[in-house]
């Protein structure tokens, strides 16, 4: 420091030829990172800006392909709650249509059943009627028998005497 005031000169600027040795190295190394640093900083940062950009063109083309596989689910779950609720009413229907002919068919077999008692009591009636006519019949020969005091011996008379009596009551009844 003190050379440099003892010589006369300013201490705050340097020598010319210190400034134009700077000045030739800073165009050296400007020149340098110029032709070989600087382009290659711009492919990378280009290459990057194309990544990004890239990335978020595939985010949004794999968003919008989440949101149209979304609207087809959705439009699939629709579709299937619209067909199970037809399903549902199809087979209510059906269950309904099973009821009423199990009911049409239990009502046939009630009349069938019905019917048959019927000619079942029908036929044990008139099997019973007849039991009894010849039992009255056998009863009252046997009551007249007594009261007359006589045998009424002859059959086909008796029968006939006793058929005309039970034809009178039922004739009589039925009035």
């Amino acid at each position: 420091m003190y050379l440099a005031a003892e010589e006369g000169g300013n201490i705050l600027l340097p020598p010319v030829a210190e400034i134009i040795v700077g000045l030739v190295a800073f165009g050296l190394v400007l020149f340098v990172l110029s032709k070989f640093v600087f382009p290659r900083m711009e492919t990378m940062y280009q290459a990057r800006v194309d990544a990004i950009e890239g990335g978020i063109k595939r985010a949004e083309a794999a968003q919008a392909e989440a949101n149209q596989l979304l609207e087809q689910y959705r439009a699939q779950l629709a579709e299937a709650r619209t067909d199970a609720a037809k399903i549902r009413d199809d087979a209510r229907a059906d269950a309904e249509g099973i009821r009423q002919d199990i009911l049409a068919k239990a009502r046939e077999e009630s009349d069938r059943i019905i019917a048959a008692g019927k000619e079942q009591l029908a036929a044990e009636r008139a099997t019973i009627v007849r039991e009894l006519r010849a039992e009255v019949g056998a009863i009252a020969v046997d009551l007249a028998s007594r009261i007359v005091g006589e045998s009424l011996a002859d059959e086909a008379r008796r029968k006939g005497t006793v058929d005309r009596f039970l034809n009178d009551l039922e004739s009589t009844g039925a009035r």
